[in-house]
This record gives structure tokens, C-alpha cells and sequence, in this order.
């Protein structure tokens, strides 16, 4: 019994005489995906159409801007499908394809020039089928024409599936930027405050009360550093933060906290100010967590005055509750934000910052039973107001 010539042999007298192992490689458009089920008098037509391609590796098939003349499938090797991305040098690779996948199609059934680009990433042997022999192929065949549309909404599926995973990786990555920045602009003051303080106490002039001295200050910049890092891991986890309320002089806090602040903000050309006196009352607080939302603040309103400026405290009991207002003189907050302000990741206009400085200050007021808000007056700079509970005894 005569053995049954390959398809592609048949169809293609070129092929004849290859090497067994040449042969065994190759994929015949019968088993293309877009082929599959034609009768043999469709399949026979296609063949008809059909020229056979080499295409060395890392040459293009085509490019993008090209007519399009034709599609091709693939029946030895892999191509690449890349794009052209406005702003990157790099083109975008869309796809890569292997023996028995097609591409081409799109230009063909529009009429219109290549939208991408194909590299062959190895050698490739293609079956390359004209635009005007395909268009007719297609109006002979319903079944082929079928097959076309849906292995077309199957590739558009997996370009919108892909497109979505990397525009995740992006936003994930430059979520991942911001992050860092940030972390980097506000660790700045407490290692520079660390660095100060072991240069001090290094020196051999320094005294046992220099050391002392700058070994506190040390382990309270540290204890901040670790509280920052804390509030915001926990932040971004959305896990609840154990919050210890205790009894405190609040007007102990506050002249202590600005204490520590003042030189700091002092280095930047601002002043912190008091117009009244912290009341000499006691509230319920978690002093750190609560001093870290006051510094957040802070640094906010030291960034909205890059030439200097004051930051003014003012302090009020109203309806049960003491309300420190917080007031800088910079240009105020800006009107695209104002309707998001405490929105995490919402930020405008700021060189630094993740967006979640000030939701991290709500939370944490919250979680002191107490609410916060912005005011935005004509002329005047930002204006936050916290309003916490006041113990029992002293509404």
C-alpha cells in the first residue's frame, strides 16, 4: 500500500524532498484553529491560495504602517506581535504565536494598513493567503467565515484580559513609586533629627547631659519612625489598630508635641504658632497615633509654604466636644480636591505624597471617637478643625 503523502507535500510540490525531521515540524492549514472542520473541497480552495514563506529570525513579516495584503499562519516557529506605544521608546509586545495560530487578519478584513508590528523569533516557515483570495475563500464558506469572527473575539478577549493585567502591573508599580517617595520625603526630618543628635552626642566635648539628651532624642525618633511605618502598613492592610485610650493633660500634649516640632518646621522658614493657650484639660488619647495625625498636619501645611510662612493653632470648646483648629497661610485647598479630601490616594499639586496622609489623620481621629474637617475661606490658607470628645466633668 502507498503511503499517504503529507497535506502540505500535496499541496505544495516545493516541499517535496525535505528531510523527515523538516517535515515532522511543519503544521498543514488543515490543522490550523481557523481551518478546522472545513470540507475538503473549502480546505482544497484555501490551498489553492496559498504560498509558502521563510522568514529568518528576528526579520519582520511585517510592520506596522504596511498594507495589508494578506494574513498568515504560522507553521514552523514563533512570531512576536509588538506595537508601537506613544511616550515609550520600546515598542509593546501584544502576543506571541506558535505553529498553528494566525495573525494579519485584522488589516484584511478592514482594508487597512498593519496596526502592529511581526517579528519572527526564530525561523519560520508561514502559509501566507492574499487578502483578495481570503475575502472570496470566506463568501464561499459560512462556516469559515464563522470561525473567523469567533477566533477574532477570542483573540480580542485575551488582548483585553492581558491589557487589564498589565495596566494593573503599572498602577501596582507606580502605586509602588508614590509609596516609596513618599516614605523617603517624610523620613527625611526624623533621620536627619537622629543624625544631629549622634553627631552630638559623639563628640568628645559632649557632656554626660549632651549624651543623655541626645540619646532621647534618638529613641523618640526611632519610635516615631516605627509608629509612621506602623499607622501606614496597617492603613493600607485595612486591619484595625489596637487604639489605648488613656487620660491625658492635653495641654501638656500639645506644648510638648509643638515643642519638639518648632525646630523642625523652623528649618523650613515656618512658625508654629499658638493665638490661645492649649486648655488645661484631660482627654482620652493615644498620644503617639494621636501626634502622628497632628504631624501629618503639620508637614502638609509645611509643604503648601515652600517660601515660609505660620502655622497657626487655635483651640475651642464647642458642644461637648474641644476643637483644635490648625490654619496655615499657603494657597489654600485646591477646588479639584476639595470634594475628596480625605479620600485615600486623592492628592493634587504635591512634588510628595501618596494621597493617604490625610486619610490616615481621619482614621485615627475616628478611632479617637472624634470627627475631622476642612474649611476654605476667601483669601485664607487651609483649615483643618478636630473636634474630640471631652471627659465626663468637663462638657
Amino acid at each position: 500500500m502507498t503511503q499517504e503523502k503529507p497535506f502540505y507535500a500535496v499541496a505544495f510540490p516545493a516541499l517535496r524532498g525535505k528531510s523527515k525531521e523538516y517535515a515532522s515540524t511543519m503544521i498543514g492549514l488543515e490543522h490550523a484553529r481557523l481551518f478546522q472542520g472545513l470540507a475538503p473541497a473549502e480546505m482544497a480552495a484555501v490551498v489553492a491560495i496559498c504560498s509558502l514563506r521563510k522568514v529568518a529570525p528576528q526579520e519582520a513579516v511585517f510592520r506596522e504602517g504596511d498594507p495589508g495584503d494578506g494574513m498568515f499562519v504560522l507553521a514552523q516557529g514563533k512570531v512576536g506581535i509588538c506595537a508601537a506605544v506613544p511616550g515609550q521608546e520600546s515598542p509593546q509586545w501584544l502576543s506571541h504565536l506558535g505553529p498553528g495560530e494566525y495573525f494579519g487578519e485584522m488589516a484584511v478584513l478592514d482594508d487597512g494598513n498593519r496596526s502592529a508590528t511581526a517579528i519572527a523569533e526564530e525561523p519560520c516557515a508561514l502559509w501566507f493567503i492574499p487578502r483578495e483570495g481570503l475575502l472570496k475563500a470566506l463568501e464561499r464558506s459560512p462556516l469559515m467565515a464563522f470561525t473567523l469572527v469567533r477566533e477574532f473575539s477570542r483573540r480580542l478577549r485575551e488582548f483585553d484580559r492581558q491589557y487589564v493585567q498589565e495596566l494593573l502591573q503599572a498602577e501596582r508599580l507606580a502605586l509602588v513609586g508614590r509609596f516609596a517617595r513618599s516614605i523617603v520625603h517624610d523620613f527625611k526630618n526624623p533621620l536627619a533629627i537622629i543624625n544631629l543628635a549622634a553627631d552630638l552626642g559623639a563628640t568628645d566635648q559632649a557632656t554626660p547631659e549632651m549624651r543623655r539628651l541626645a540619646r532621647k532624642r534618638i529613641n523618640d525618633q526611632v519610635a516615631r519612625l516605627t509608629d509612621m511605618i506602623n499607622e501606614l502598613l496597617e492603613f493600607t492592610r485595612g486591619t484595625q489598630t489596637a487604639n489605648v485610650l488613656a487620660p491625658v493633660d492635653y495641654s501638656l500634649f500639645i506644648n510638648n508635641l509643638l515643642e519638639e516640632i518648632r525646630p523642625e518646621t523652623a528649618q523650613k522658614s515656618v512658625v508654629v504658632l499658638c493665638d490661645n493657650p492649649p486648655p488645661n484639660l484631660r482627654l482620652l488619647l493615644d498620644p503617639r497615633r494621636f501626634a502622628h495625625a497632628i504631624r501629618n498636619l503639620i508637614n502638609n501645611a509645611v509643604d503648601a509654604m515652600p517660601k515660609g510662612g505660620r502655622i497657626i493653632f487655635r483651640f475651642f470648646i464647642e458642644a461637648g466636644h474641644l476643637v483644635t483648629e490648625i490654619e496655615d497661610e499657603g494657597p489654600g485647598i485646591s477646588p479639584e480636591i476639595s470634594q475628596r479630601l480625605f479620600q485615600p490616594f486623592a492628592t493634587f499639586g504635591k512634588a510628595h505624597g501618596t494621597g493617604l496622609g490625610l486619610s490616615i489623620c481621619q482614621r485615627i481621629i475616628q478611632d479617637h471617637k472624634g470627627h475631622i474637617s476642612a474649611r476654605q475661606e476667601s483669601g485664607r490658607g487651609a483649615r483643618f478643625q478636630i473636634s474630640l470628645p471631652l471627659m465626663e466633668g468637663h462638657a
